[in-house]
Order: structure tokens, then C-alpha cells, then sequence
């Protein structure tokens, strides 16, 4: 155990979330998506949330500050601008450190296809529908 580390992020996690550059991004899916299909780490979280996965992470990831949107989510098919409980949780944790920001919203073929550069997948238990979020790693400024 770590002194004023969130418990979710253990050490495999941690050892991802570190490794990785500014520009470089992760996903947070949920219980359906198909997250080995990637070809990267998988990290599997167990019966956890996407907010709070989210939670976690962004407290210690920092966001990248000079994308534009370095915060994206899966669209609803049928109705992009229709969010959940898990939208709302995520978007949450991103305002923790970037306020006001709001998602990159990505239809649902668009979103596999910008898997392809994700660097780690977290998976998630999340039930909600279309509970799948791109995370894109910034710097450290101060």
C-alpha cells in the first residue's frame, strides 16, 4: 500500500500510467468492448466503474493542456448529444483538473478506429451503455 495513492491503482497500473509519454492516450471501456483486440496492455480492473477508474487515474494523469479536446467518449448511435451516469462521472474527474472542458464526442466507428492508437486499455465492469473514454496524456508544469 502507497501513502496518498488512490487503491485502484496498483502496481501494474501505476507502472502503465508512468511509462507513458505526453501525446500518448488510454482508454477507460466498459464490460462489452472488445479491448484485446488492440494489441496493447490490457489492464483489468475488476467490479469498478468507469467514473471512478476515471477518478482514480486523473489523479495522477495529468490531461494534455495544449490538445484541444483531450478528453473523448463514445457517442449513442442513435443519438449523440444522449449521455449516462458514466458521461457525467468521467466528465467529472476530467473537470478535477481541466474545468469547463467539455468531451470530444466520437461516433462509434470512429472510436474503434481511434483505438488503434491508444497505448492502454483499463477495462471496466461499467454497465452503462457506451461507457468508452479516450484519456490523451499531457505534462507536468509546475
Amino acid at each position: 500500500m502507497l501513502k496518498g495513492i488512490d487503491p485502484l491503482l496498483r502496481g501494474e497500473l501505476l507502472h502503465h500510467l508512468s511509462n507513458m509519454g505526453h501525446g500518448e492516450q488510454l482508454a477507460i471501456v466498459d464490460r462489452n468492448f472488445a479491448s484485446y483486440r488492440y494489441g496493447c496492455p490490457v489492464v483489468d480492473l475488476g467490479e469498478v466503474g468507469a467514473a471512478r477508474v476515471a477518478q482514480a487515474i486523473c489523479s495522477v494523469f495529468p490531461l494534455d493542456q495544449f490538445a484541444d479536446q483531450p478528453a473523448s467518449r463514445m457517442a449513442y448511435d442513435d443519438d449523440p448529444s444522449q449521455t449516462n451516469e458514466a458521461h457525467a462521472g468521467v466528465l467529472a474527474a476530467v473537470h478535477g483538473q481541466m474545468p469547463g472542458i467539455e468531451f470530444d464526442v466520437v461516433n462509434r466507428p470512429d472510436f474503434y478506429s481511434r483505438m488503434e492508437g491508444v497505448s492502454l486499455i483499463v477495462n471496466t465492469l461499467e454497465s452503462a451503455p457506451y461507457a468508452c473514454f479516450i484519456l490523451q496524456k499531457g505534462v507536468i508544469l509546475d
